[in-house]
């Protein structure tokens, strides 16, 4: 457990960073927002079909809008790190885990992020400098790293969902988490909980997304 919030922290640390160096830079900031805005609108053509399905609507928005989506997450963030050794003291280990690939998710993509709004030749973002700025950055380990971390997390959410404790666990938490100002962080943990469990089954739904990234991955560094 000690390791878990370790890595925890230093995730934070790193995203925290990051969000430093464009608080002094403004322009890499309004940077690092278009990219996020135009892989929002991506994301959003390319799983239209997800999001409008009946079972798989609300998970396909969780991942939209709480991990790639173009909203600044420092208060949540923040609300995470001020209660980090308390959830390892109520969670188990295998809900902090996933928590620990959470964060790892969130400070890669903030890195990934950031790297291409440096690599943009202007500020303007459209698929054709998108993907020069994707090439200019490279890294496919991280690419694939970043993919890999997104379907763990996605099944493990889908296992977690079985487990009645840990739903009774988080319906518990939601008075004490308001009264102590964690209201952001109780909704996206709920919120990801309710989305897996309405799926009934999460492996068409990252089989979907899996694929369709893979083959994105391999088309941009396929094409330059």
């Amino acid at each position: 457990m000690a390791g878990e919030i370790q890595s925890i922290r230093e995730h934070f640390e790193t995203v925290s960073a990051l969000r430093g160096a464009r608080a002094v830079d403004a322009r890499l900031g309004r940077r690092v927002a278009a990219v996020k805005r135009h892989q929002h609108e991506r994301f959003g053509r390319d799983y239209a079909s997800l999001m409008e399905s009946p079972r798989y609507g609300a998970a396909a928005r969780f991942f939209l809008e709480e991990l790639y989506g173009p909203t600044d997450f420092a208060d949540r963030d923040a609300q995470f790190g001020r209660v980090i050794p308390a959830m390892a003291h109520v969670l188990p280990s295998f809900v902090m885990h996933t928590i620990a690939q959470l964060t790892e998710l969130h400070a890669l993509s903030e890195s990934l992020d950031q790297q291409m709004a440096q690599a943009l030749a202007s500020g303007e973002v459209d698929d054709r400098s998108y993907r020069a700025a994707w090439q200019a950055v490279g890294n496919r380990e991280k690419r694939e790293q970043q993919l890999t971390l997104l379907r763990e997390i996605g099944g493990a959410l889908d296992r977690h969902t079985r487990s009645s404790w840990l739903a009774a666990t988080l319906k518990m938490m939601r008075g004490p988490a308001k009264a102590a100002g964690l209201a952001k962080l109780q909704s996206f943990l709920e919120g990801g909980l309710a989305a897996f469990s309405a799926m009934d089954g999460a492996d068409e739904f990252l089989g979907t997304i899996t694929r369709n990234e893979r083959r994105w991955i391999d088309q941009m560094f396929a094409h330059p």
